[in-house]
């Protein structure tokens, strides 16, 4: 089969690679019918995660149908359509009782990690049973695909851990699909504004189109100064941070009121400054959090109702086997006016 194949940083090849097989009978081929490229893959390409190594097929998105299932899987049989989640989950360890899949004992964010990914015309699926949806009839799976990390990851990474309460004020750093994903899922409990934050103007349009009440393009360095005047000089309740790169950690600490709440979704390739000379006195809470996708079947009753609006973040479509140019045009986001890419089989 041909794959997306990483090689070291800045190093990537659409190449033949062997097909995946069934190893544990709780394991399940699929073969991909979308798939999509993650702003964490960029960071993979620029060496940031460290447990990804050289020979790794990347991507951990998408829905595909079911070829072979393990003689274990109970919940799937092959010819089933499927959304595969970003993160595998056992569903029997002491962290999956805990709803956090994201550090199950034998799972995690594993695909296009520390095993093969997404990214090639077939991928195996360890604990399908408990790492795979039924796709519903009838529904797009162009927007389907949101649902295998972007949607849960800007929700529970970024709006539930954020504590977002009813008439909260709200700012967004990041107006890529992960921000714009924490955008849409704040508005389930009504905030008395969201504030997004971005250096791409095309971005930032997007996000008034999904409900931003106000925007602000950092470009100029004046993002804290703007945030504060739209505020009165109060700050926001729940800043989330959704880049991952020490300037927009330092926007959060500048810009959160007191009470107020940094949930931190992005990934961080390189340290940051804790500010806690200002902090320390102002009841901040900080969170981190890896994605564990427990509200995944909650977001897709709400995609199948039309209730998320999730093929607004659909800029581009490619065919699977021009992944590099996708590659190409996901890297080039504001020039290309990218959000996110669907590759099609």
């Amino acid at each position: 089969m041909k794959a997306l194949v990483y090689h070291g940083p800045g190093k990537r090849a659409w190449e033949e690679k062997p097909r995946p097989e069934i190893r544990e009978e709780s394991d399940a081929i699929a073969r991909i019918s979308k798939t999509t490229i993650c702003g964490t893959d960029l960071h993979i390409m620029k060496g940031d995660v460290p447990t990804v190594s050289d020979g790794r097929i990347l991507g951990h998105e998408g829905t595909g149908i079911i070829e072979e299932a393990g003689t274990g899987v109970r919940n799937f049989k092959a010819g089933d359509k499927v959304l595969l989640s970003c993160i595998t989950a056992d569903g029997t360890c002491e962290y999956c009782k805990r709803g956090m899949y994201s550090h199950c004992a034998n799972g995690g964010w594993v695909l296009g990690n520390t095993i093969d990914g997404t990214q090639a015309e077939y991928v195996r699926i360890p604990f399908a049973d408990t790492s795979l949806y039924h796709v519903p009839p009838g529904v797009d799976e162009d927007a389907l695909v949101m649902l295998s990390d972007i949607l849960p990851t800007g929700f529970e990474c970024g709006v539930l851990n954020g504590r977002v309460q009813p008439a909260d004020t709200i700012a967004v750093i990041g107006a890529g699909p992960v921000g714009l994903a924490a955008l849409l899922t704040a508005h389930f409990y009504s905030p008395a504004g969201i504030i997004m934050i971005d250096t791409d103007d095309n971005r930032l349009s997007v996000s008034k189109k999904l409900g931003a009440t106000a925007t602000v393009n950092g470009g100029d360095g004046r993002a804290a100064e703007r945030v504060m005047e739209l505020t009165s000089g109060r700050g926001v309740d729940v800043a989330i941070e959704a880049v991952g790169i020490p300037a927009t950690f330092e926007l959060c600490q500048s810009v959160v009121a007191a009470g107020g709440h940094i949930a931190t979704v992005g990934v961080f390739g390189r340290s940051v400054e804790l500010h806690l000379e200002r902090l320390w006195s102002h009841n901040i809470t900080i969170t981190t959090r890896l994605v564990d996708t427990v509200t995944t079947p909650m977001l897709l009753k709400m995609v199948t109702t039309g209730r998320l609006r999730t093929k607004e973040l659909i800029t581009h479509h490619f065919k699977l086997e021009d992944i590099m140019s996708a590659y190409s045009t996901f890297e080039n986001a504001a020039r290309e006016g990218a959000l996110k890419v669907i590759l099609s089989s």
